[in-house]
This record gives structure tokens, sequence and C-alpha cells, in this order.
């Protein structure tokens, strides 16, 4: 591969730093954090007052001098600091204190595939501020093929597709490097504004960003026998709560437009790969992974658009941290293209 599988076995713990959730899988342990990268900063004095799950359910909710902040954005730290500190609450006392008595501490870490050296440098410092004295970079789009079982080692195309909180990256990898790659600014977050501008014009509805749960679920099929789902918020005219009942169909219709932009970033990574590679993913089709990659009707629209098989991970949220482990762990294994000898 190219990057260096070395390294990284050296790496004791791993961070995936998402839009949405943070990810921490440590070495000969597993994943043990798993939580929305959110923090609620007192204004006044500077302190940190929750983070994570908590921090998440105070959105909306919170007094003038209480802040909620997403330190991440798109794949890139936008607030070293804030992340600095959320990682140290998430990661707990103890494995901090096992991690200073260890004077070599690496860490690796996942980062956009066209990301500039602020943002890797931005990416390196957050993890650094956990007491890693080496920090290994590593694309987001490998590390998540890794996780999704894909053979992305051998000189055979495979094609994933990351779908983001803010973001969704399409890529060809082979040999282990990226053959061709596009990244548009289209995910969760853009479905989420879809819906709820929906709600507002067609049903006059006004939701917080926290009650757009319940659509995920109808879009997902979790209750197919229902055909919607009931949503509750605040009218638009009187200002009195109202509850609606939205059909899955309308949702789906809505969403539909913004995803094309999916589509059509894909048929331009084709575009740019050999033929031989292409031929390659006729027979292999594209993988789903990312936390919105589970959104309903998602595979079926890119299967149409490409003409290739489309399947979602099973675990898609956590594909690059589950993909980064396996690389620490050593479970991935370099082609021996060493020098030929007569």
């Amino acid at each position: 591969m190219s990057l260096s599988l070395e390294q990284l076995c050296r790496c004791s713990v791993a961070v995936d730093l998402g839009a949405a959730r943070t990810r921490v899988y440590l070495k000969e342990v597993g994943l043990i954090v798993n939580q929305p990268t959110v923090a609620a900063v007192n204004t006044r004095t500077g302190s940190l007052i929750a983070v994570g799950s908590l921090a998440e359910r105070m959105t909306g909710r919170t007094p003038g001098h209480i802040r909620v902040v997403r330190p991440v954005s798109g794949g890139t730290v936008v607030d070293i600091d804030i992340a600095q500190r959320m990682l140290r609450f998430f990661v707990g006392n103890k494995v901090r204190r096992a991690w200073r008595r260890k004077p070599l501490l690496r860490a690796a870490v996942c980062v956009s595939h066209d990301a500039d050296p602020l943002a890797r440098r931005a990416a390196a410092e957050t993890l650094a501020g956990l007491g890693a004295r080496r920090v290994e970079l590593v694309d987001t789009l490998i590390a998540a093929a890794v996780g999704c079982g894909l053979p992305v080692e051998r000189p055979e195309a495979t094609m994933i597709v990351v779908c983001g909180a803010t973001t969704t990256h399409i890529a060809v990898l082979s040999m282990g490097a990226i053959v061709a790659a596009e990244k548009i600014p289209v995910g969760g977050d853009i479905i989420d504004r879809a819906v709820l501008e929906h709600l507002r014009t067609r049903h006059e509805l006004l939701l917080p960003g926290q009650s757009g749960h319940p659509l995920h679920e109808v879009l997902r099929g979790a209750d197919p026998s229902v055909g919607g789902a009931e949503v509750h918020g605040r009218d638009v005219t009187t200002g009195l709560s109202k509850s609606v009942h939205v059909d899955a169909a309308d949702v789906r219709a809505i969403v539909r437009s913004p995803l094309t932009g999916v589509l059509d970033a894909m048929r331009a990574v084709l575009r740019r790969c050999p033929p031989d590679l292409v031929a390659d993913l006729a027979d292999r089709g594209v993988v789903l992974a990312g936390g919105s990659a589970r959104l309903a009707g998602l595979d079926e629209l890119l299967a149409q658009g490409t003409g290739m098989h489309t399947h979602v991970a099973d675990r898609p949220d956590l594909c690059a941290v589950e993909g980064l482990g396996a690389l620490l762990e050593g479970k991935v294994q370099p082609l021996p293209l060493g020098p030929l000898r007569h």
C-alpha cells in the first residue's frame, strides 16, 4: 500500500474525527469511544460543560451564555482547542495516564484525501493534545475501504462511496492508492435541511434540528406498516404546538434531488478511470459506507444511475475506524512487490 503499514503497526490508538461522531479505537482493545462530535461551552468562563450525547441534547435548549459547538466540519478540525478537550474527556483519565507512561506513543487519524496542509496540521495537533509523540495521517477513503473488507492492496479496482454528515467522498482504489476521487458538499445534514424545509413550506411546521430523527427512521423503513411518521413541532403561523403526519413517499421525493449530486460525482470519477479498472467495477460493484449510507433508496438510486451493483456495508458508520484498527493490528498485508531477482 502507498501508506506505511510498518509505521501504522507501531500506533497504539486510532481516531476518526467525523463531523457527526468521534470514534476512538485502542489497539488490542477495540472501539472505546463512539460519541457525537459536539461540545457545550460556557462563553463566560470558557469551561467545557458537556460533550458527546449530553451536549447534543442541549442543542437549541441552552441559555445565551452556553454555546453548543461542533469542532469538526467536513472532516476538518476547525477548533483545535475544543477538539482536544473533547477527546481528553472521551478517553478518560486512566487511558491518558497510561499513554503518558509511553514516551513514544503513536496515534493514527483519518483525514480527507484532498485535505490541505493546514487541515492536516490541525488533525495532527488535535491528537498531539492527547499526548501523542507522532501522528500518522491516513486517508479516510482507504481506511473505510479496509473497514468494509475490500481488497484495496491488490491490483484490482474497488469503488467506495463514504456518505458523511456534511460531505460525500467517492473514490476508485487500486494497489492501496487512490486512482480517482471526488468530494462534494452533500451529506446527512443537507438531507436534514431539505426535509425540514419541506415541513415548513408544506405543513407549516417548524422543527428543531433534534426532531428530524423520526423521519430518518421512516426513510430507513423502520415501520413500513405506518407509511410515515407523526412529527411534533411549532406552528409557523400561530406559534403553538402542532403535530402532523408526514408521508414517507413525500420525504423520499424531497431527498432525491440533493442525492443526484452524488450520482453526478460518481460518473465524473468513473470517467477519469482507465477502462480496465472500470471493467473490474462492473463485476465487483460499489460499496456504500458512512453514517448516511443507510438512507433508504440511496443504493437503488446509485445502482440505476451507474448500472453497477451497489450495496451498503454491514456497519457503514464504523467502517473508517474499524479500517484504521485493522491497519494498526496488522491485519492488512502489502503485496510482496520487492525487486526482481534472477
